[in-house]
């Protein structure tokens, strides 16, 4: 590549508006975040959609990067919150009909709906913990990728995984659930 080579240069040339560095910097990062899309994505068109609304987002929040943490994980951030909005500004309220009330519900409903859950309890986790809960139980990385995109020890990546599960099992055990899902 014949533009800026580092990330400071690659983020300096897109706030300056240069196209060529805005590509180079979608086709660095949009990748890591397409794997976050697809998981909530039914399909890769609809995954593509949301990847590149995320990353209109990322576009648009570049001058509040801060550099603290990996740029990689902040635009992933990004692109998952993007879709998580889209799902929750789509989502259409359910309506109860009396006359069928036992019918099975499809799964990919209920998938969502646990889904929506679940992001909810997280957002709540300490940043840190919250962030290496993600990379390591969504995304798949491993503690050593995860400590070094962070810049920490492999054991400080572990206490905040097992921290972060530990939180999500204490809220999930007292929290009172509106809905229950498992009724009949």
């Amino acid at each position: 590549m014949d533009g800026p080579s580092t990330e400071r240069e690659l983020v300096a040339a897109c706030l300056r508006g240069d196209r060529r560095a805005q590509e180079a910097f979608y086709r660095r990062y949009a990748p890591a975040a397409l794997a976050s899309c697809r998981r909530y994505a039914p399909d890769r068109e609809e995954a593509m959609s949301l990847l590149n609304g995320g990353m209109m987002k990322v576009f648009e929040k570049l001058p509040q990067y801060r550099w603290e943490g990996s740029l990689e994980g902040w635009v992933r951030r990004l692109v998952f919150r993007h879709t998580v909005d889209e799902f929750r500004r789509q989502r259409q309220r359910p309506v109860l009909e009396l006359a069928n009330w036992d019918q099975p519900t499809e799964d990919a409903v209920t998938h969502r709906l646990f889904a929506d859950d679940l992001c909810k309890l997280i957002d709540l986790l300490p940043e840190t913990s919250k962030e290496v809960f993600w990379l390591f139980a969504v995304e798949g990385y491993s503690h050593a990728e995860i400590a070094a995109k962070l810049d920490f020890s492999e054991g400080n990546s572990r206490w905040h995984l097992n921290k972060a599960r530990q939180l999500l099992r204490e809220r999930l055990a007292h929290s009172t659930h509106q809905y229950s899902r498992y009724a009949g």
